[in-house]
């Protein structure tokens, strides 16, 4: 009997998390529809309340995703809500999101703004409040309702920062339910919220799994791949500043933002001195034992990261490990002389682990970055360090769409240390797979309608058009019925006398 009613309580359970799902879909999508008719100015009263409470509670739901995932650290957590919120506004609020976006005199067009309609975020694990944050805040700018589809694993904070995202922006003028969340789920309800007809659009952060299923539910979607990042110290670098911005950025949150760095590539002829300033900013260089026993533990079934490791201090992987390490190592370094089987610190680690590569030159370090971000980064970041604007630029080649130079590449990538756009969405362009190749903004969730006049008159060439001959002449080429007869008449003769001949 325990067995039985088991398993009618998960068939309960799915078909609450089915109709729940429906619910939250069709509420949205009525929210949406009056939230379509909203001015500017009500708008921007809305994301202003929402940032508020955004503030108000960083804290408390950096604290949450902690203590429920495990991931990370609550300081950056904190800093990623803030950046999510006030940082990203600042960057948002002069968009032109409603009405007239564009007037071109010259060529008579007009460009009008749409919204898309009901989105649907799916919410990964490792920056679950912070995520949840960012999409409902551009979501509200465009116009559009958002229902989240949250992990399993980071359930109860990504449902409280999506109620409180609600909460904020009804409170300030918008519709009920304009902002849902999952609160019971399933693959089954992700799913059917993927594919009803309800949601006009899928942004998609998270394993490369469910963006793949994101793209292929039949509607538009905006996903993001992997990123695989290789940093290159080239030999023109100021290195004591290269390692500080690269443990910097490695540390940042243990290594849980996808634009972190994965591989430290250096030129021999600076490898000791590399080397040495990792180590005295907090660097361990683990040995080839060592750098197995890491490896065994970070990754399960081939190359997917253990959950268990996702996101920890180095001592907490060096105790699981069972190595020792010296008190206060901030970053794991283990060497590889190689990319993919065989060569496992070569795949993305969303921890503080570290590959590390030497080569000749940088003709070999851009081969060996090539052959890096094909193994699970294509499209997406790449990390440079070097006072060569040149350099630079030949970098620029490299299939990726952020080539970020001189700068923590978590940082960079998310545009908190760059001039890109502040975003929890890095899109990796056809090469990685996905829609965009931009940090995902309001502008990519509107829809442009177009008022365009007349500017060049084809109405003086229809005369000439063979759809306007018909048995009319036309114009001067035309052949008359007794030219044709004529000539019809040559080729008879013509035909007789070969014939008498």
């Amino acid at each position: 009997m325990k067995g039985r009613n088991s398993t009618l309580e998960n068939f309960d359970y799915d078909l609450q998390s089915l109709q729940e799902t429906r619910t939250i879909a069709r509420q949205g999508k009525l929210a949406q529809a009056q939230l379509a008719k909203f001015s500017a100015e009500q708008i921007d009263q809305i994301i202003r309340n929402m940032v508020k409470a955004a503030e108000e509670n960083a804290v408390s739901l950096a604290q949450m995703a902690v203590e429920e995932t495990g991931f990370g650290k609550v300081e950056d957590k904190i800093f990623k809500n803030r950046f999510a919120s006030t940082e990203l506004y600042d960057f948002i609020k002069p968009m032109q999101t409603i009405g007239v976006i564009n007037d071109d005199k010259v060529n008579k067009v007009m460009e009008i703004a749409e919204p898309v309609g009901l989105l649907m975020g799916i919410i990964p694990s490792t920056n679950p409040t912070s995520t949840t944050i960012y999409k409902s805040i551009i979501a509200i700018k465009s116009r559009n309702g958002i229902v989240f589809s949250p992990h399993p694993s980071a359930l109860k904070c990504t449902l409280a920062a999506a109620r409180l995202m609600n909460d904020a922006a009804v409170a300030a003028g918008a519709p009920a339910n304009i902002i849902g969340c999952i609160s019971k789920p399933s693959m089954q309800a992700t799913n059917e919220l993927m594919k009803c007809d309800e949601v006009a659009m899928i942004i998609a952060t998270g394993g490369s799994a469910m963006v793949k299923a994101a793209y292929s539910a039949g509607k538009p979607a905006l996903g993001v791949g992997p990123g695989n990042v290789p940093a290159f110290i080239e030999r023109t670098a100021d290195i004591r500043k290269a390692v500080k911005n690269i443990i910097a950025s490695k540390t940042f949150d243990n290594g849980t933002i996808c634009a972190s760095e994965q591989s430290v590539i250096v030129e021999e002829s600076m490898r000791s001195q590399v080397m040495d300033e990792f180590r005295r900013q907090g660097g361990y260089f683990m040995s080839p034992e060592e750098t197995g026993k890491v490896a065994k533990l970070l990754f399960v079934r081939g190359h997917a990261m253990n959950a268990k490791m996702v996101g920890r201090s180095a001592a907490v992987i060096a105790e699981n490990a069972g190595i020792t390490i010296p008190s206060g190592t901030k970053v794991l370094l283990g060497e590889q002389q190689g990319v993919g089987e065989g060569y496992p610190l070569s795949y993305e680690k969303l921890t503080t682990v570290l590959g590390f590569y030497t080569v000749k030159d940088w003709q070999e370090a851009c081969d060996l970055s090539i052959k890096l971000l094909n193994n699970g980064g294509v499209g997406h970041s790449l990390s440079i360090h070097t006072e060569n604007p040149e350099m630079a630029v030949r970098f620029a080649e490299k299939p990726v769409f952020r080539i970020l130079v001189n700068t923590a590449s978590s940082q960079g990538g998310v545009g908190a240390s760059t001039g890109l756009a502040p975003a929890f969405t890095l899109g990796c362009g056809t090469w990685g797979g996905s829609a965009t190749s931009d940090n995902v903004t309001p502008m990519h969730l509107i829809n442009k309608k177009r008022i365009a006049y007349g500017i060049k008159d084809v109405t003086e060439n229809q005369s000439s058009s063979p759809a306007a001959c018909g048995a009319q002449s036309c114009g001067s080429s035309a052949v008359s019925d007794e030219q044709i007869m004529n000539v019809v008449n040559e080729v008879i003769n013509l035909l007789k006398k070969r014939g008498d001949n």
